[in-house]
This record gives C-alpha cells, sequence and structure tokens, in this order.
C-alpha cells in the first residue's frame, strides 16, 4: 500500500514538478508530457516484484533493508533516465532538460526508497521477533547518528538543487513576461510555485520520519518489555536484533544479558535443589519413615496448593515459584529429628509422655537449623519455606498444637498444607503401634478435625482433589520403596 501511494504521488508531482523548472516540458501538452512519466513508473512497477525477490528477501538479514533501498532508489533513477531519453530523441529536448527530470526522478525516489526501506526494517523486525533470529552484526555499524547526518545533508542539497532550478526558471519567465504581467500577478504565481514545493518536500520529509519514529517506537517497546519480564523473573524474552547500529548493539547486549542471568539462575536453582536433597537425604537417614512417605508427603502438599491457587485467601501467595518450593521444602518437615536421641527416635513402639515431649522438640531444632542458614542467604533465602513446615507442621487451627501453639492464620501457608498431608500420610501408612487405615477412614478423621486441627479451606481443598491424593498412595507405595523400620 505505501509502494503504491508513493507511485500514484510521483506521477502526480512529477507532471507539475516539471512544468515548474523546464520551459522544454512546459511546451508539451499534457498528454506529451505525462504518458512518458506514467509508462516509466508503471514500469518500474512490474519490474519491482522480481527484482526484489531476487535481490532483497533472498538475501541474508543484514543487507535486506539496504538492498530495499537501492533497488527503490535504483529503479525511479532509471525511470528518470528513461523518460530524459524518450524527451531527448522524440522532442529534440536538450541535455540540461533532461537532467532536470533525472533530479525530480532522484528526489522522490529517494524519500520513496527510504520510507519502503523503512517499512522493510519493520518487517524484519517483526519476522525476527517471530522466528527467534537475529541481523548478523559487523565489527563496523553504521551509527545512527550518521544517517540522520547523511539523510539531512542531502535533503538539504535536493531542496538547495530543486529550488534553484525553480528560481532560475521563473526568472527566465519573469523577463518573458515583462510589461505583460503585472507584478502582484507574477508574484503570486512564483510564491504558489514556492509552496506546492515545499509542501511536497515537507509532506515526504515528514512521512520519513514518522516512518523512522515508527521503528524506534518498535524496537523501544521490544527492549521494555524484555526488560520487564527480566525483571519479573522471565528470562525468555529476547529483543530482535534487526539493525546493525547501536539500537542493534543494545539488543545483541540486552540478549546476551538475559543468558547470562538465565545461566546464573540456574546454577543458583541447581544449587537450591542440591542443598535441599541433601539435607533430605540427612533427614531420612535418620528418620524411622519410610523414603516414600517423603514423596508421598511432598507430592501431596504440592496438589494442595495447586488447587488453592486460585482461592482469594491463597493465590497472593501460591504463586508457580513458591508452589515449586514447597514442593521441594517439603522433604525437610522432620529435619530436626537429626537432634532426637536415638532411643527416642528409634523406638519400636509408642513413646511415653517424657519421651514424646522430648520427640515434640524436633519442630524447634529443625526451624533453628533453618533459620541460621537463612539468615546468612538473607530475607529473600529459599530456605525459608523449609523453615516454616520444620516448626509448624505440628500447629493446629484451633491452636492446640506445637512448638508455639499458633492458631488460625498465624499459622503460615505452608506449616496448615503439611500438616493435613503429614496426618493422612501417617493415617493411611503402617505403623508398629497402628494399622494402616483406608482413605475413607483417613478421610473422616481428616473432616472431623476441619477447623480444630485443620485450617477449613485445606481440607476442603483436600476434599475436592482426594482422587489424586488415592492416585499418589498408589503410585509411592512403601513396599516399591521400602522401609527403614
Amino acid at each position: 500500500m505505501r509502494a503504491i501511494v508513493h507511485y500514484t504521488s510521483s506521477l502526480l508531482v512529477l507532471i507539475l514538478y516539471g512544468v515548474q523548472v523546464c520551459p522544454f516540458l512546459e511546451s508539451l501538452s499534457p498528454l506529451q508530457l505525462a504518458t512518458p512519466i506514467a509508462v516509466a513508473l508503471a514500469a518500474q512497477w512490474l519490474l519491482r516484484p522480481p527484482i526484489r525477490s531476487r535481490l532483497v528477501e533472498s538475501a541474508g538479514y543484514e543487507l535486506q533493508v539496504r538492498r530495499a533501498l537501492g533497488v527503490d532508489l535504483g529503479l525511479f533513477v532509471v525511470g528518470g533516465i528513461a523518460v530524459a531519453t524518450f524527451n531527448t530523441l522524440i522532442h529534440d529536448f536538450p541535455v540540461v532538460s533532461g537532467l532536470k527530470v533525472v533530479i525530480g526522478f532522484f528526489c522522490l525516489g529517494f524519500f520513496a526508497a527510504t520510507d519502503l526501506a523503512l517499512e522493510q526494517e519493520r518487517k524484519l523486525a517483526r519476522h525476527l521477533e517471530a522466528t527467534g533470529s537475529a541481523v548478523s552484526l559487523g565489527r563496523r555499524y553504521f551509527p545512527v547518528s550518521r544517517k540522520t547526518a547523511l539523510f539531512a545533508a542531502i535533503c538539504a542539497t535536493m531542496v538547495t538543487v530543486i529550488f534553484f532550478l525553480v528560481v532560475n526558471k521563473d526568472l527566465q519567465w519573469l523577463l518573458d513576461v515583462s510589461g505583460k504581467v503585472s507584478l502582484h500577478d507574477a508574484q503570486t504565481s512564483i510564491l504558489k510555485e514556492f509552496a506546492f514545493i515545499a509542501a511536497v518536500i515537507l509532506a515526504h520529509v515528514l512521512n520519513v520520519i514518522l516512518s523512522y519514529a515508527n521503528n524506534l517506537r518498535f524496537f523501544i517497546a521490544s527492549e521494555n518489555s524484555v526488560l520487564q519480564r527480566t525483571n519479573r523473573g522471565d528470562l525468555t524474552g529476547r529483543v530482535p536484533v534487526s539493525r546493525n547500529d547501536e539500537f542493534g548493539i543494545m539488543a545483541y547486549h540486552t540478549n546476551l544479558m538475559i543468558d547470562a542471568i538465565r545461566a546464573r539462575s540456574e546454577e543458583i536453582q541447581r544449587t537450591q535443589d542440591v542443598t535441599i536433597l541433601t539435607l533430605a537425604s540427612l533427614a531420612e537417614t535418620r528418620d524411622n519413615e519410610t523414603g516414600a512417605h517423603i514423596l508421598r508427603t511432598q507430592r501431596y502438599v504440592r496438589a494442595l496448593a495447586t488447587h488453592l491457587s486460585t482461592h482469594p485467601q491463597f493465590r497472593h501467595e501460591l504463586n508457580a515459584e513458591a508452589i515449586d518450593l514447597l514442593f521441594k521444602s517439603a522433604p525437610l518437615h522432620d529435619i530436626g529429628k537429626v537432634g532426637i536421641p536415638d532411643a527416642i527416635l528409634l523406638k519400636p513402639g509408642k513413646l511415653d509422655t517424657d519421651e514424646f515431649e522430648t520427640m515434640k522438640t524436633h519442630a524447634l531444632l529443625g526451624s533453628e537449623a533453618m533459620r541460621v542458614a537463612e539468615q546468612e542467604l538473607g530475607a529473600t533465602s529459599f530456605l525459608r519455606y523449609a523453615r516454616e513446615i520444620a516448626e509448624s507442621h505440628h500447629e493446629k487451627w484451633d491452636g492446640s498444637g506445637y512448638p508455639r501453639g499458633l492458631k488460625g492464620n498465624q499459622i503460615p501457608v505452608s506449616g496448615r498444607l503439611m500438616a493435613l498431608a503429614d496426618v493422612y500420610d501417617a493415617l493411611i501408612s503402617k505403623r508398629v503401634y497402628k494399622p494402616a487405615f483406608p482413605h475413607d477412614k483417613a478421610k473422616a478423621i481428616i473432616l472431623e478435625g476441619r477447623g480444630r486441627h485443620f485450617d477449613p479451606d485445606v481440607v476442603d481443598a483436600f476434599v475436592a482433589i482426594e482422587h489424586e491424593f488415592v492416585a499418589i498412595a498408589a503410585d509411592f507405595r512403601d513396599e516399591a520403596y521400602g522401609e527403614h523400620a
């Protein structure tokens, strides 16, 4: 569409322009003047698609914009030479008249080619953004400042040449009509010519400026969007490298920065996972639970958290990152048992009152161990959930739990989730002091604890996804993973 507008407007401007600057062109009839110009522009239009396909579309990304500019400008110059040659051969016009025609084609072609090249740059940027490809940046690039200076210099030169030609013709015209036309009429006629030419040039310059501004807006929007996503922790964004200038270099280094952040984040993530795995393995060696208990409870916690992530009371805390950390931290809920004496921890029977009081200290022991590590790593440490779970998974909704007797929403969400997961798994698992309960009996016990032992919303979530609990228990049976006790 932009090409159609440029070619149509060029036809109209060249007809009017020729009359204003060349007395030989003015001597032609409107049909004689317009026909060769129209034929030349039509030929350019027909030749443009195959030439662009061969020289622009098939070229490397880094050459397409430059070649698009050269193709369109070259077609206009060739068209101007063709019209000038035609007028010389058919109408016997002098070379200077043909030169004026070529200048007119060149000026309009320069603005059209610049605007269409900028459009090609926009199309290329969108293609690179969609495909994830990039322009190859050379060691030496064409700076934006130099592009701007070159465009301004060419525009100034064209304006100077065009007005020189117009003034020269008008002076000759004044000599020819001296005494025949009043000074006022001559002045009005000349001012109209100047206004027309100034309006044409100004319209083209403003169009190029707006076209270039659109390209800059696209780049800046892409850059800001990717930086905002990176700031939110999304490291998948890429700024399209579509220009071999300062903006392309900026996009290239932005992508390098994101790649470096992603690599560092993945390394930190692996370190976190290994740390949690190491601590969980330590806890497992001292615990009288089975390895399957750890696998089941962490999956129960994840299932509950995922279901509650859309609940108004929980969605602000249970985002994807939090759910992942809850899943990884759940195995550390009994890390404090490493500090419990073997005589109590490994006792095959039920604990007496004093022994149970000692056993209860494992919640604070685990919490304090995690707190020391968390203080070293900072307030945003990934161990926060591990500390919360270790300390609060034996707290009860009505405040009768331990170690701090927290009540209701005082209990961290992570502790509330772990409490239900831990109790459910203990109920359906065989112990030396009890048989394994079926799911329905375990469910009944948990429902009895709604509002007393457990957060009502967490119990409701459990009921809504109980089929997931049953599936997890079946997939991670004790028999498949062996027993420590």
